[in-house]
């Protein structure tokens, strides 16, 4: 085996492949020929002596060997980062990049309202903040795409590190002049009186919200589907006698401006949602991630 192919050229364009699953795909997402991208490929499996990709007619997926390298370059990719960070935080926090993974709900206000609370400390921290749907953020995080990842609790993923888990009750939100507008709480056979907007069925709304009435024997009537969130807050606002669901932290901006209200639901399942911000177990982030993680979390918390 020659060392020499472990360069970095060579391995950051077999990593594009494994994350895309195509050379094609992984030739646009780097800016080069897709001719390159599998000379580079072709010339770490002559040099390493074997085969790191599975070919099949949809795309390329790694063996058990190409499984290896990957695992090992990001791994190298995330200690640099992290010596990078440290030789940065030796002038203190002036530089750094933190990337940020996060649900819909959460990147919609909460979140860029907390990045420039914490920039207008640091404001040399530059930020990314991608908005995936729940199952892909463990992926994110494991394939070093992200440094944080925010999202709702789901089964417990391998090599994540839960840094906080905190509750995150869904609520129904409304107009300000609903006719339930004025009650402290509610029941679902209350609010299944008055058509809905709804996400979609794999959403962790629906799913318990679907849960919750299917124990109640309660049937609703779906005035409105969306896989984004703020429409159906929108829609709810708009008046009509909608009513849409969603955690307060996502709408705390829009409920300051009195024309929406968000009132919490009685129903056991509706209260047993979570918030989880996640980093990859046994990695030490930058000092930028670890500081924005405690900002973060402490954010959460002071929430309550």
């Amino acid at each position: 085996m020659s060392l020499h192919a472990l360069q970095e050229t060579a391995v950051r364009y077999f990593l594009e492949v494994v994350r895309t699953g195509s050379v094609k795909e992984a030739a646009l997402k780097l800016n080069v020929a897709p001719s390159a991208v599998s000379r580079q490929v072709a010339r770490l499996e002559r040099e390493l002596d074997t085969l790191l990709f599975d070919r099949h007619a949809r795309g390329m997926v790694p063996n058990a060997a190409g499984e290896l390298l990957a695992a090992h370059a990001k791994r190298v990719q995330q200690d640099i980062e992290r010596v990078a960070g440290e030789i940065q935080g030796l002038r203190g926090l002036r530089s750094g990049r933190v990337r940020v993974a996060s649900t819909e709900g959460f990147a919609f206000d909460f979140l860029p309202t907390l990045i420039s609370r914490f920039r207008a400390r640091h404001e040399g921290i530059r930020f990314h903040l991608e908005v995936c749907s729940p199952s892909e953020i463990p992926g994110r995080i494991r394939d070093g795409e992200a440094d944080v990842g925010i999202t709702l609790s789901s089964v417990p993923e391998p090599g994540i590190r839960i840094e906080l888990r905190h509750p995150s009750p869904i609520l129904a939100v409304m107009a300000s002049d609903h006719p339930l507008a004025a009650q402290r709480q509610l029941s679902l056979r209350q609010v299944v009186a008055y058509p809905l907007g709804l996400p979609p069925r794999d959403s962790s709304i629906r799913q318990l919200l679907d849960i919750s009435c299917s124990r109640q024997g309660l049937q609703y009537l779906q005035a409105m589907s969306s896989n984004h969130a703020n429409a159906l807050v929108s829609f709810a606002a708009a008046g009509g006698g909608t009513i849409a669901f969603y955690g307060e932290l996502s709408i705390r901006t829009q409920l300051k401006s009195k024309a929406l209200v968000a009132i919490p639901l009685k129903d056991r399942e509706m209260n047993e949602r979570h918030l989880e911000v996640e980093t990859l177990a046994g990695r030490s982030l930058p000092d930028a991630g670890k500081a924005f993680v405690r900002f973060l979390t402490d954010a959460i918390k002071a929430s309550a």
